[in-house]
């Protein structure tokens, strides 16, 4: 729950993150085998045996640290950290570098946003979710108190906008939830911005009540007047509009009312005197750019334009003499500072190799929390300061004995041409050098799709580079963020399974590498990547050796039906509006559920019950389809969990199933792959029957 909010995020980043975060599933010594916890549906999946896990075990065991907040009288930070032997991620203070962490709560389900009471620290106030939900709630954690006190509604969504700057009032929007909507679901959900002292939670105030959903983020002006808030429309177009903190009354900031331009537009912070505002903004070409805009000339200044790649997040400094920003570099985080007035970078101190997950500034000086991972380990937190140029470690994440991430293999961008002269990349992560000869190949393919593929720790994954010998390949499709808006949008609507042909020549770029089995590629995504695990099911039968569809969609006609009303619209601009009849022709012919006949290789669903945003039918509907064609498909089904398994004792079941299922399609030697030209498979894949 920043005060910044930080634009970042793919959900396959998610997954490899927290599955790395228990109480074990239980064991049966007689029998050998490892159960399935009392929340997991467990379908046509094989008993696992007791000596897979001992292998696998310590690859589930990684320990890193999320940054949450500075205490804003204290050297201290706020942190969320899996402990040793707990199921899921929980806050934390680090009262200093490298002090031993200091627990602050202890629930089933994870907390890893929170912030401090900005004035003296006096208490958290942080966001939860039960079950895997999103419903997220809002909570006062009181110092030295483990049972927080309830702020929110529980039936609304909500979420944290930052703190006055003068009083202890927080400011967050709230959205209805479906649930209790007559008939479960809502034409027109609205957004409403609440202003509230968590220490009176019955004082809180509606500010103002905002059409449609897609307002989040903001930053309130010094003092505390106004509020520039994001509304976001799409992956390509997001205005920033100012909300009166007083009365309530909105105004169209960015794109100016009647200023016909598509464009992202996201604030990132006030100038000290008011008189102008920091925004994120690709108008004026590819890529996002820092921009300051001037209320008094209404004017906007480019500060980043000789950057050629996106800034994904940005904060400014309290005296706003320095700006903090997340680059995006092909495929890397990368930290840059750059001095508002000078408009020049500031000279940094070497850092860690790996790339930049978060950046905050401490407040009221120029020291910035940094937390890093990489191919060799997971997240560490730093503390840097500009002025002085030091780097000064806070955390140090926990490795499993006898593992040494430092020999782990570095990652590497790795490129092709696709089907219409497009360039393609991916991030690669190859086995150890120890393995000789052709290597199998899993493609994992992010979700979003707005989001990119980018370097970093792949937690127990790495047991399949490094003692499988397994290469991993992240495919960054059309479709994908991170190479400018164009790209972005080339897969909207009917131009969907382009992005799958992209897949199809993927394969064909496989098949020329001398250390890649093109014979054995097992294609495993989330969420829009579960989507295109099956696309390359329907289309690439004959080309992989099987599928892991993991919270993925079936039926885009479905999903837009069933997913929650406060993300609908949304998804619409992306997918296309299945109320269309065209479209919803279009959708029709290309989902996989309508498909299924032509999914011949084995697959593998995992979903969660609770999941809002891919709902669990979903799941349900395509197994039964492909188990009628005969075809074998495994299903595992979580109760507890929602998009994506974030439980220790949930997420360790699903990848040693995961490894089962390798085992008996992946891992078995398989005959060299056809050649198949990549114009015709190109044509192949995107024909509709």
């Amino acid at each position: 729950m920043p005060r910044t909010i930080l634009l970042t995020a793919s959900l396959l980043a998610s997954l490899l993150m927290l599955q790395a975060c228990g109480t074990p599933s239980a064991r049966s010594p007689a029998a050998g085998t490892l159960l399935p916890n009392e929340n997991l549906v467990v379908q046509g999946i094989p008993a696992i045996p007791v000596s897979l896990v001992q292998q696998v075990e310590r690859y589930t065991d990684f320990r890193g640290h999320a940054f949450a907040d500075w205490h804003p009288a204290r050297d201290e930070m706020l942190i969320s950290h899996r402990p040793a032997g707990a199921n899921t991620a929980q806050l934390f203070r680090v009262p200093g570098p490298l002090a031993a962490p200091v627990a602050l709560t202890d629930f089933a389900d994870p907390v890893t946003e929170a912030s401090y009471e900005p004035a003296l620290g006096r208490y958290v106030v942080f966001s939860r979710s039960p079950g895997g939900n999103e419903a997220e709630q809002l909570y006062r954690l009181d110092a030295g108190k483990r049972q927080p006190t309830l702020l929110t509604d529980p039936d609304q969504r909500h979420d944290a906008i930052g703190w006055l700057h003068q009083s202890a009032q927080l400011l967050y929007t709230a959205v209805p939830l479906d649930r209790t909507a007559e008939g479960g679901s809502r034409a027109a959900p609205t957004t409403t911005l609440w202003s509230i002292d968590p220490l009176q939670p019955s004082s809180r105030r509606r500010i103002a009540e905002l059409p449609g959903t897609g307002w989040f983020g903001g930053e309130i002006s010094r003092d505390d007047k106004q509020l520039a808030i994001t509304r976001y429309r799409s992956a390509t177009d997001s205005q920033v509009w100012l909300i009166d903190l007083a009365d309530g009354t909105p105004t169209q900031l960015l794109p100016t009312a009647g200023e016909s331009l598509q464009a992202t537009h996201f604030p990132v912070g006030y100038s000290p005197d008011g008189a102008s505002l920091y925004v994120l903004s690709d108008r004026a070409g590819e890529f996002r750019e820092l921009m300051r805009y001037d209320f008094a000339s209404r004017t906007l200044t480019r500060l980043t334009a000789a950057i050629p790649w996106d800034v994904g997040a940005a904060q400014l400094s309290d005296d706003g003499a320095l700006a903090a920003l997340k680059m995006n570099v092909d495929g890397r985080e990368e930290l840059r500072v750059v001095d508002t007035r000078t408009l020049r970078e500031r000279a940094l101190p070497a850092l860690p190799a790996g790339g930049v997950n978060a950046v905050r500034f401490q407040p009221r000086t120029h020291r910035l929390a940094v937390a890093i991972d990489s191919a060799q380990g997971p997240g560490r937190l730093l503390a840097l300061d500009v002025d002085r140029g030091t780097v000064q470690p806070w955390t140090r994440p926990h490795v499993p004995p006898g593992l040494d991430t430092a020999s782990f293999p570095d990652q590497r961008i790795v490129r092709w041409t696709s089907f219409d002269g497009l360039g393609m990349s991916a991030v690669l992560s190859p086995p150890p050098a120890r393995f000789t000869g052709r290597r199998p190949v899993v493609v994992l393919v992010h979700g979003g799709p707005e989001a990119q593929a980018t370097m970093g720790f792949l937690g127990r994954w790495s047991y399949l580079v490094n003692e499988l010998g397994v290469a991993i390949v992240e495919p960054n499709v059309r479709g994908s963020s991170g190479y400018g808006k164009t790209f972005l949008a080339l897969d909207n609507g009917m131009k969907r399974e382009d992005a799958v042909r992209d897949l199809g020549t993927l394969l064909d770029w496989i098949a020329t590498q001398p250390d890649l089995d093109a014979g054995r590629v097992l294609v495993v995504g989330g969420s829009y990547g579960g989507y295109m695990s099956l696309a390359a099911s329907v289309h690439f039968a004959d080309r992989i050796a099987g599928a892991i569809d993991i919270v993925g969609i079936s039926s885009f006609v479905s999903f837009l039906n069933n997913t929650e009303s406060y993300r609908r619209d949304l998804r619409r601009v992306e997918y296309g509006d299945e109320r269309d009849p065209a479209m919803r022709d279009f959708l029709e012919r290309i989902s996989p559920l309508n498909n299924a006949q032509k999914i011949r290789k084995p697959l593998f669903v995992i979903q969660g019950r609770n999941d809002p945003r891919v709902p669990w039918t979903e799941a349900e509907q395509i197994v039964e389809r492909v188990r009628q064609t005969g075809t074998p498909v495994w299903y595992l089904l979580a109760e507890n969990e929602g998009h994506g398994f974030r439980r220790k004792e949930n997420a360790d079941y699903q990848f040693y199933a995961m490894l089962l299922f390798m085992q008996e399609t992946l891992l078995k030697p398989a005959a060299p792959a056809a050649a198949i030209p990549a114009r015709r498979l190109a044509a192949s894949a995107g024909r509709q029957d």
